[in-house]
């Protein structure tokens, strides 16, 4: 039998190999499309699309496989200003703009030093433009001191704030490359006289060290300050706050509730984009706590770091996704949907001495996320879906975690 069954085999092969071909009927589409397919590869002939582009033989794919899901990250980029990395500046803040094409990153430094006197940066590349140097900013703005945070207009894709160490805040017009300051507060007694803003709690001034404001009441804002607590705090409070001396603004208090404290000073907060009362924290204690507003103790708090957390910002388009920069160069990813516990990649943006100071998502291209560290490298990370596409169920898995009670 088994003899019968190879024969036949090798006969239904033989027959597959001698299979008539409709020469003609071949002839007749190739003779159809030909018109076609010239016009493109003419028109392809003459693009220069790939100009100046250059084979990266190198893989710099990182692969993590978790439980039976598959999480890819890639570095798309790894920018930087030579000159800034000359004086061992670093990366300070990040801001993506309104279209997602234009990333911008500010030079300063968060360790010890004289701040006061150092001359900085702001650089923006345009991920788009043909030709990209990583290197050669297209945009690099002199700051006569050191820029403490950036941030695009939200609808506006030229302008750009800076808030610097000697307290002044700054406005760019990133279109006007010759001149691009259009506005500065300069200093007086309403302006910021220190780096760390100051607002006070009854009669308590609190060093605020993070802000974000709710998704979902733009009076509503979460603050984390250097005692390590974070508070909920308003915009509408008409409770007023102990006047600073040769101020003519009237201040207002205005914190409503103090969450229980990290172990040391909270460097960042993020209010949920999906749920009204969820946001994050992160602090020296290198514990991030997933908070309710309608509570003060955190509802998970996990250790992420034996350093600092100097950053933790939730996705844009998944509900249980967040990432946090850690002290010991590494960019962690989240998801709340496959393990509360553990992250599901942890990318190694920098040496375990050089911590990674600064993260965001990428609002319009969600796929994309920046980091910044202490290198003065701004590395642009690539997510694979499973970090952009939404599961059927997120959005109740999300409200389970904030109806928890915490311990």
């Amino acid at each position: 039998m088994q003899t019968d069954q190879s024969e036949a085999t090798i006969q239904n092969l033989d027959l597959q190999k001698e299979a008539p071909v409709d020469y003609a009927g071949l002839l007749s589409f190739l003779q159809g499309v030909e018109d076609v397919i010239i016009k493109e590869l003419n028109k392809n002939w003459r693009s220069h699309a790939f100009d100046d582009f250059e084979v990266n033989w190198v893989d710099q794919n990182e692969t993590v496989v978790f439980g039976f899901h598959l999480f890819q990250v890639s570095c798309l980029h790894s920018l930087s200003y030579p000159e800034a990395q000359d004086q061992k500046l670093q990366v300070t803040s990040i801001s993506w703009n309104a279209t997602g094409s234009v990333v911008a990153c500010s030079y300063g430094r968060l360790d010890d030093g004289d701040w006061s006197t150092e001359k900085s940066y702001v650089c923006t590349w345009n991920l788009d433009r043909r030709g990209l140097n990583p290197k050669r900013p297209d945009l690099v703005v002199d700051v006569p001191s050191s820029v403490m945070c950036l941030a695009f207009h939200p609808s506006q894709p030229s302008l750009i704030v800076g808030g610097l160490y000697s307290g002044e805040v700054l406005i760019w017009d990133t279109s006007r490359i010759e001149d691009p300051l259009i506005w500065r507060t300069g200093m007086t007694d309403d302006t910021h006289t220190d780096p760390v803003y100051q607002r006070t709690r009854g009669e308590t001034a609190v060093g605020v060290t993070s802000l974000s404001f709710s998704c979902f009441d733009p009076s509503v804002f979460i603050i984390g300050v250097e005692g390590g607590y974070s508070l909920k705090c308003s915009t509408a409070v008409e409770t007023a706050a102990v006047p600073r001396t040769g101020s003519s603004v009237p201040l207002k208090a205005p914190a409503q509730f103090a969450f229980s404290p990290h172990g040391g000073p909270v460097y960042c907060v993020s209010c949920s984009p999906f749920h009204r009362n969820l946001f994050l924290s992160g602090g020296t204690d290198g514990h991030v706590h997933l908070h309710s507003m309608l509570q003060a103790q955190p509802l998970i708090s996990l250790q992420l770091s034996k350093k600092y957390l100097f950053s933790v910002r939730w996705s844009p388009v998944r509900p249980l996704v967040f990432a946090a920069a850690t002290g010991e160069g590494e960019v962690q990813l989240f998801d709340f949907g496959k393990s509360s516990q553990k992250p599901a990649v942890s990318i190694k943006q920098a040496s375990a001495q050089t911590p990674v100071y600064c993260i965001e998502f990428n609002f319009k291209q969600p796929q994309l996320l920046a980091a910044g560290d202490a290198s003065g490298m701004l590395k642009i990370w690539q997510l694979s879906s499973d970090f952009i596409q939404q599961g059927p169920r997120e959005m109740n898995h999300l409200e389970q975690l904030a109806n928890e009670v915490a311990d």
